[in-house]
């Protein structure tokens, strides 16, 4: 049993403030990025403990430098972006499981809600559907046939989760209180649930379906403002003065659901 877990860190038990992600505030990121590496230490510890042969982690927040290597559990595997790509089309991943998720964007009390950007992004649909990030990852490493069997994050994060994927295993590891703040469960009771729920979750492997979008698919994204809609207009069809749409006729690469 091989298993991919990717991580973002807005969803990361402990992480209960905008300050903690925001740029120039080193001493509040640090402490999110070792909180970070516990919550993920917690899930491959109970991989391995259900029997995985393999656990490979992906740092999928922002530019993919938020892990303390030394902290990371030895028997994990670290992938960049081209050795991930590699394994999710490689027929060899059993299942895959994100660590830290957070809510689509527009997500009425959801701690940090968006979909990539906060700044740009406002509406993001797949097919018609409004998403994010979530089924991003669902639809990408469905098309290669592997399920997605675990997530952990706030509660609103873990509520779109099993609306896409019913079944998924969740760890609430937090509630927010508003956007930017939300109250935590202690270390030690988020680790022993995301071990707990981790471990569980292995029991779905050939139960769960890979998440699957019709193709071609329709991409849609609405932005901000139409000024964030110009530079994406020259390169996109531009439906209206914030839209901007696309046809994915195959799904090779994650950035084949975005507009990079």
């Amino acid at each position: 049993m091989r298993i991919i877990v990717m991580t973002d860190l807005e969803g990361i038990a402990g992480v209960d403030s905008y300050e903690m992600i925001a740029s120039g505030n080193e001493e509040d990121y640090t402490a999110a990025c070792r909180a970070l590496m516990s919550d993920l230490n917690a899930a491959v510890r109970g991989y391995f403990d259900a029997g995985a042969e393999a656990v490979y982690v992906y740092d999928g927040h922002g530019r993919g430098k938020n892990f303390i290597r030394p902290m990371l559990d030895p028997r994990a595997v670290q992938l960049d972006n081209e050795d991930f790509h590699t394994l999710v089309k490689s027929g060899g991943i059993d299942a895959y499981a994100e660590i830290g998720l957070h809510a689509m964007a527009g997500t009425e009390n959801a701690f940090l809600e968006h979909t990539q950007s906060s700044k740009t992004w406002f509406d993001y649909r797949i097919n018609g559907v409004s998403c994010g990030e979530f089924v991003q990852g669902a639809a990408f490493v469905g098309e290669f046939g592997i399920p997605f069997i675990f997530v952990s994050g706030d509660g609103a994060a873990c509520e779109e989760a099993k609306r896409f994927v019913p079944d998924i295993a969740t760890a609430v590891v937090k509630q927010a209180e508003g956007r930017n703040k939300a109250v935590s469960l202690s270390r030690e009771a988020a680790d022993r649930l995301i071990y707990e729920t981790a471990k569980a979750s292995v029991k779905r492997i050939g139960s769960i379906r890979p998440y699957k979008i019709a193709l071609p698919a329709e991409i849609t994204l609405t932005l901000q403002r139409t000024d964030y809609c110009d530079d994406l207009a020259k390169r996109y069809e531009r439906t209206d003065a914030r839209t901007v749409r696309r046809i994915t006729e195959r799904i090779e690469r994650y950035a084949d659901l975005l507009f990079p």
